[in-house]
């Protein structure tokens, strides 16, 4: 397979090294600086949310009671199905939402914290299937990314589980 050259002289070489030296300046930012960048993006939304479910230590604030027992279902193949337990799995969404980004931000344990916020992500899809777009399709990414590429070395998992090579 034969490729052309870009051309050596005039405006189309110009353009061409231009693009070839961003390109390589972007390909110079550090690693650590996207993931950590990618923990914190994650890391905001659930840790508001698990705000709003307490109303001082491990109480239940009404809205998170009400929300789990009477208002949250999974939409499941055309069916509405009622949480089991809502109360341990409104405690348990609460705990998760406030632990999870705490672990994300200080980058500990970060592929675990990650892969907790993705089986999240999953179910909140489910009970809340029209929020696919704009909320959990950029979450779920973020969360494979972490998942995939851990949180870099802006982050404590390096320093307490040093790589093995």
């Amino acid at each position: 397979m034969k490729t052309e050259a870009a051309p050596s002289h005039g405006p189309g070489a110009s353009l061409s090294a231009l693009t070839t030296r961003a390109e390589g300046l972007l390909a110079s930012i550090p690693q650590a600086l996207p993931l950590l960048a990618l923990r914190f993006a994650l890391a905001i939304p659930f840790f508001k949310s698990g705000l709003t479910k307490w109303d001082g230590f491990l109480t239940l604030s009404p809205g998170a009671r009400f929300l789990f027992e009477q208002e949250f279902k999974f939409h499941v193949f055309g069916s509405e199905i009622p949480y089991p337990f809502p109360m341990a799995m409104a405690t348990a969404a609460g705990i998760g939402e406030l632990i999870l980004p705490i672990l994300l931000i200080l980058g500990l344990a970060t592929r675990f914290a990650a892969l907790g916020l993705l089986v999240m992500t999953a179910i909140i899809q489910l009970t809340i299937p029209e929020g696919w777009a704009n909320f959990h399709l950029p979450w779920a990414a973020m969360a494979l990314a972490l998942v995939v590429f851990g949180g870099g070395r802006i982050a404590i998992d390096p320093l307490v589980m040093p790589r093995r090579n």
